[in-house]
């Protein structure tokens, strides 16, 4: 089964920009099927209020039972001392299976990684390009897996590229997601010095066309079983406990 790992769902509140107002999945779902993927990690869009909005993100996924595994977003600095509540009752009531952090909301702090280590789930990561950050989380916290999106810039930084590379090579628990990389030998480049087993499928749904996102992964023209560890594979392995996802999130009513 092909999964996507990156993909955002629900209303936010800023209204400055697609990103910070809604997510709409109706049209991604329609692509997505097209293109033969069957599942998709999904988190909230901006939000001034997480908690808010991974019960609502609950709410969506519950409409497609076994579609969408979700990622409970929090704010380094917003939610500073309510990480941990937030995420084990996203994690233990509403099946969530990962966290999500964007650095331009601020960066990842001990809290998130600490709630990350003591649930045994996955960290998604946008440095925004801070590769440096990397350097003390991933050896602070050797239990948690941080998959980095766009493989560490959405910008086409070039020098983020080859640093992330290099720390997918030197860090066991460091991965990155493939979403929105527009200079496809970055790409090769990864998969020739880290190995497929750290690269994840990954479209940024719903403003990037996942059909499109994945046909980059098809051009790689690997093997069926290393491309089969891009598609879907790696990211089941990291989200433990993926058999019980659709029954708790078919309870999700908060």
């Amino acid at each position: 089964m092909v999964i996507d790992c990156h993909c955002h769902g629900g209303k936010g509140e800023g209204l400055q920009a697609p990103w910070d107002t809604e997510a709409p999945l109706g049209p991604y779902l329609r692509r997505a099927r097209a293109a033969g993927i069957g599942r998709t990690v999904i988190f909230p869009t901006f939000s001034k209020d997480y908690a808010r909005a991974n019960v609502a993100l609950a709410r969506i996924a519950a409409e497609h039972p076994g579609r969408f595994i979700c990622f409970a977003s929090v704010n380094p600095q917003v939610d500073a001392g309510r990480v941990h509540s937030m995420v084990h009752g996203a994690v233990r009531r509403l099946g969530f299976r990962g966290i999500k952090v964007h650095g331009h909301e601020g960066t990842i702090t001990r809290e998130i990684c600490e709630a990350a280590a003591e649930l045994g789930v996955p960290i998604l990561y946008d440095i925004v390009g801070r590769t440096e950050v990397l350097e003390m989380v991933a050896t602070q916290y050797p239990s948690v897996p941080f998959i980095i999106p766009h493989l560490g810039s959405f910008l086409d930084d070039w020098k983020v590229h080859v640093e992330l590379i290099r720390q997918l090579r030197r860090y066991p628990n460091v991965y990155a997601d493939t979403s929105g990389v527009r200079r496809f030998d970055y790409l090769v480049q990864a998969v020739r010095e880290a190995g497929p087993g750290k690269l994840l499928f990954g479209s940024d749904g719903p403003w990037l066309h996942p059909g499109l996102e994945l046909h980059k992964i098809r051009l790689l023209g690997l093997p069926p079983p290393q491309e089969a560890l891009i598609t879907g594979h790696n990211v089941l392995r990291l989200i433990r406990g993926v058999r019980n996802i659709s029954r708790a999130n078919s309870r999700a009513t908060a």
